[in-house]
């Protein structure tokens, strides 16, 4: 048994605009939430002097959160829950889809894996 799944995602060759433009990240976690089958609670993004933005998106379930580089055309992506019944996979593929990423790559942790089921120790 674990308490929560979480996929950690570089997403690379971006498009410079869409990772520096807060509003567009906000509805792309949004969205991404919802096709996850996760419910939104609150958003809050921050734009960074000169570019680049840092933002997370509450669930019910536990977060969503993205920290872009637009001058490297790159952006770090947190998707973590605590839900059998979400698909984190699905809100990779619209995140993907709408940063324009020309490549990515996934690690994916199992967290609270406690001694008693056979986890860490």
């Amino acid at each position: 048994m674990t308490l929560g799944r979480q996929v950690a995602i570089d997403f690379y060759d971006c498009d410079e605009g869409l990772l520096n433009n807060s509003s567009f990240l906000e509805k792309t976690l949004r969205r991404a939430a919802d096709e996850a089958g996760a419910t939104v609670i609150q958003s809050v993004f921050h734009m960074f002097s000169p570019h680049g933005v840092s933002g997370i998106t509450i669930i019910a379930e536990s977060h969503m959160s993205i920290h872009t580089w637009p001058e490297y055309r790159y952006a770090a992506v947190d998707i973590f829950t605590c839900s059998e019944g979400m698909d984190n996979y699905k809100a990779l593929v619209l995140i993907k889809e709408s940063l324009k990423a020309g490549f990515y790559s996934v690690v994916e942790l199992k967290r609270g894996i406690f001694p008693e089921t056979g986890g860490a120790t």
